[in-house]
Formats: structure tokens, sequence, C-alpha cells
């Protein structure tokens, strides 16, 4: 299966709660971290849902 990059751009700090932990599922910390997930529906997902905080590298 394919394999996207996620990585974090903007701060999860006072943001939605559901938001916060979806970054924190998705494992990431701390901005400018990259990690590589599964490309599933799921992760999808929860990429689309935090859309504004996150970057995906394809």
């Amino acid at each position: 299966m394919a394999k996207i990059k996620i990585k974090l751009v903007k701060s999860p700090i006072g943001k939605i709660e559901k938001h916060r932990r979806t970054i924190e599922a998705l494992g990431l910390r701390k901005i400018g971290q990259v990690v590589e997930k599964e490309d599933t529906p799921q992760i999808r997902g929860m990429i689309e849902k935090v859309n504004y905080m996150v970057e995906v590298i394809e």
C-alpha cells in the first residue's frame, strides 16, 4: 500500500480538543515533524479534519 508523509505546520495549542487528539493520533508532536503513514481512507479523513494544521507530502 502507498505511503504518505504528513508534516505538522501549525501548533495545536488553543485549538478544538478533537483536533488536538487527531494530531496526537497521527503521531505528531512538534511543529516541523514529519511522519509517514499508510494511505488509507481513515488516515485521509483524519488529515481532512485538521487540514489547516498539517501539510501532506505525497
